[in-house]
């Protein structure tokens, strides 16, 4: 599957630059921008390109019928965002679940443009004491670029400032978004 993922990947013009810190079992994955439906299969596309399994959160309505088990398949946990419990505290107790787990979230919290990113990503990995990987969807230059682990030192401004300007002039699927 992997070889096929690659060839479909490279087809389609993408490149992945930098490393997959494979060898952390347990990290935050931010990838941004997230500006469109697009974003999902590239990024299934690129998770099966370097052969790690990466899971991701949505919203509970995604998992009923008929396309629940797939999502469930490809890594999805589903979220109910309007139950009223702390969210980051409910994430973050979800590492302590699995031996590995490797959690993308988008940053932005939504595909819409926004001026200043959520920071549940932070505290989430913040409190489960695990590092951030930052991960470009640039859609400009096809590419998907890699960062170097972030460990929230519990200085937000400082580490977000850090994070940003990993993702600067990034463009994502629909550039006015990004």
């Amino acid at each position: 599957m992997q070889r096929f993922a690659l060839f479909i990947y490279k087809a389609l013009g993408w490149k992945i630059k930098g490393r997959f810190p494979e060898e952390i079992n347990k990290m935050v994955v931010i990838a941004a921008p997230h500006t469109s439906w697009h974003d999902f299969y590239m990024g299934l596309l690129f998770r099966s390109c370097i052969g790690v399994t990466i899971n991701f959160l949505g919203k509970k309505e995604l998992f009923k019928w008929p396309f629940g088990w797939y999502f469930r398949k490809v890594g999805g946990i589903p979220l109910d965002r309007f139950k009223s419990e702390n969210k980051v505290d409910r994430i973050a107790n979800m590492f302590n679940e699995h031996e590995v787990f490797r959690l993308a979230l988008s940053p932005e919290g939504t595909r819409k443009k926004v001026e200043n990113w959520k920071t549940g990503f932070y505290y989430i990995a913040l409190k489960a004491q695990v590092p951030i990987v930052p991960i470009t969807m640039d859609f400009g230059k096809k590419e998907h670029r890699i960062g170097v682990p972030l460990y929230p030192s519990g200085n937000l401004d400082h580490d977000m400032a850090r994070l940003r300007l990993f993702f600067k002039d990034v463009q994502g699927k629909i550039p006015e978004r990004s």
